[in-house]
This record gives structure tokens, sequence and C-alpha cells, in this order.
């Protein structure tokens, strides 16, 4: 059946209810939050499949903290019960919206994410130079606290569009509703929900429509957040920059965030989503560089290094490949001594 079709008692049934905790457990079993979850499972599953057949389920609170990565962000924790929802939720949601969404939007989708969006940006950047025979400038943007500007009243009429069951609209918002941000009741949704990942890019959507389509921008590729547009020269940028403004302003209540818009020279390299995309090369950030190989060295971790090999993998770095690879070797088998 499809999304489009689907009733409230299509999607709160207790097979998907089964799946999304399937879903949700992946890579968590080790936690001991997960494991009393699932010493009870059956009676957690169908005690949630009562409250939302029942339509009494109400989304609980959230534990907060920081982390790093590197930047300082603002986590909001759900408990497990309503992050199995938002696994349901996101299921649904996706089905129903992605088909909508353009091409080059690269955030929390299937067969996309940061990498694809370099490659796209590489493509696009070899395009509009004519094979980097002629200039390419990119005009990069960023929106001012997005997560914590997000308008509730907005992102409900968006998803009502698609979503025409009252009960699913009132699940949603729901979830929705369960939080706000500092900027006031009624705004921002919480870095941590997985539905956060659906609701940015329904909300963000509307952004993508109007560059592609009523400002007929051809080359624009958009991560989260982060956008950027290209073309041959600077002539149009203060015009799209105006207009962009104006739109986020009236449509979705956003700002960019003026101290985040750079014009860039395909020459000097084009800094997005953690790499640098040249004429003939994409290069990791040199920060992100040394920040890596310092984290290596404290934590002589060889499972974090994996991860760190794919992240180079993705650009032109051999020679930096080859030496983390050998001070893996060299680190594991010689890991380093503390002094006493």
């Amino acid at each position: 059946m499809k999304a489009e079709d689907l009733k409230y008692s299509d999607i709160i049934t207790i097979e998907k209810l089964f799946q999304a905790w399937d879903e949700f457990k992946r890579e968590k079993r080790g936690k001991k939050e997960v494991q009393r979850f699932e010493r009870t499972l059956e009676d957690n599953i169908f005690d949630l499949f009562g409250d939302l057949k029942k339509k009494t389920y109400r989304h609980g609170t959230y534990q907060d903290f920081y982390v790093a990565d590197p930047k300082k962000r603002h986590i909001h924790k759900s408990n497990i019960r309503d992050r199995i929802l938002h696994h349901l939720l996101y299921t649904y949601l996706y089905g129903l919206f992605d088909k909508y969404f353009i091409y080059d939007s690269y955030s929390c989708r299937k067969e996309k994410g940061t990498h694809k969006s370099v490659q796209r940006l590489a493509t696009l950047s070899r395009i509009v130079s004519r094979n980097y025979s002629v200039e390419c400038w990119a005009l990069k943007c960023d929106i001012k606290k997005f997560f914590a500007s997000v308008d509730h009243g907005i992102l409900k009429k968006l998803i009502a569009r698609k979503v025409k069951d009252e009960n699913i609209q009132r699940l949603i918002n729901n979830v929705i509703d369960s939080f706000s941000s500092e900027l006031g009741y009624g705004k921002g949704i919480p870095l941590g929900n997985l539905t956060s990942q659906i609701f940015s890019n329904i909300y963000l959507n509307e952004l993508d429509q109007f560059v592609k389509h009523s400002l007929k921008i051809k080359y624009y590729v958009r991560y989260a957040d982060d956008f950027l547009i290209l073309n041959k020269s600077t002539r149009l940028h203060k015009e799209y920059l105006n207009a962009i403004e104006d739109f986020l302003a009236d449509n979705l209540k956003l700002e960019m965030h003026p101290r985040k818009i750079f014009t860039r020279k395909l020459q000097w390299g084009i800094d997005f989503c953690g790499y640098i995309v040249l004429p003939h090369y994409i290069l990791p950030r040199t920060k992100t560089k040394k920040r890596i190989l310092k984290k290596i060295k404290q934590n002589n971790n060889y499972q974090a290094s994996q991860s760190y090999l794919g992240y180079f993998s993705h650009a032109n770095t051999y020679k930096l490949t080859q030496n983390l690879k050998n001070n893996i070797w060299f680190w594991t088998d010689f890991p380093l001594q503390t002094k006493k």
C-alpha cells in the first residue's frame, strides 16, 4: 500500500512496532537501557500499542547533554519507548515525502550523505567551469540556529499537505510539540530525535523548491542547513542572497547566519561537508585532518582509526592514508606507554 493511502490503523500495528524496535536496536544492544527494555519487550511493545490504539499516547520528556563533534551541540534524548515511535513515524514520513525532495538535497536520505554531496559538488564545479577552463564561483550559506528556529505551526502545515488522516496528524503533532527550544514555545526540533531528520528535510524542501523553480538556479546543493550555489561569476550573488533571505523570513521564519556567508572561487577551494573541493582534487579540511591525527595518537583506538581511514578514502589523500595505516600498525603493535 502506498504511503499516501495509509490510515492511522495501518501504521500503528504490532508488526510495525516490532519492526521499528528492530531498526532502533541496531548497534545499541550493548547499552544497559536497551537490555532492560528488551527483558520485557513484548509487554513494553503491547503497552505502547495500547496507548496508540486508544489515542492516549503522550510523548515523554527529554534527557539533555552536550557533545563536541567538534562543534559543541546540545542533544536531547528521548526514552526508548518514544524512540521506537520515532522510527515508526520516520519510516512512514520518509516514504511519503522523499519522492518530492529535489535530487541535490543530501542530508539523511538513502544513497545520499556527506560524501555523495561532496562528489556532486565536484561534478557540478567541473560542469560550471567547463572542465576547469573558465571560472567557477560558489556562494556558500548557512541558516542561523536552524534546529532551534523551526516554527511548529509552519512544520505542521507542511506535513498536513500530504498527511490527510487526522489521527496520524495528531500523533505527529504530539512529537513536534514535545519539544521547545531556547527561542520559545512552538519553536525548535531536537537534535537527537530521528524524526528531526525528516522534519528538517520537509521544512527546507520549501527553500529547495524556491531556489530551483522560482529563482531557477541550476547548480545548487544542500546538506542539512548548509547550502551553496555555483555560477560562472558573482554578478547575481547579491540578488540571490536578497531573494533567499526574504523567502526564509516570510515563509519559514528563518534567517541566514551573517558570519557564515562566503563567496569562494573554485581555484581557492570550496569548503563543504568536511572536505575542500578544488580543480581535479578533493582534500580533507586541514583542521579536520589535524584533529583526526591527534585523536588517533591520543586514544590509540584501532576501530576509530578505521572510520578515519574511511573519511580519508573519499578524498585525494594517498600519501596521508598510507602514513596513517603505517601509524595504525605501529600503535597497534607497539602501544604508547604512559610514564610512571
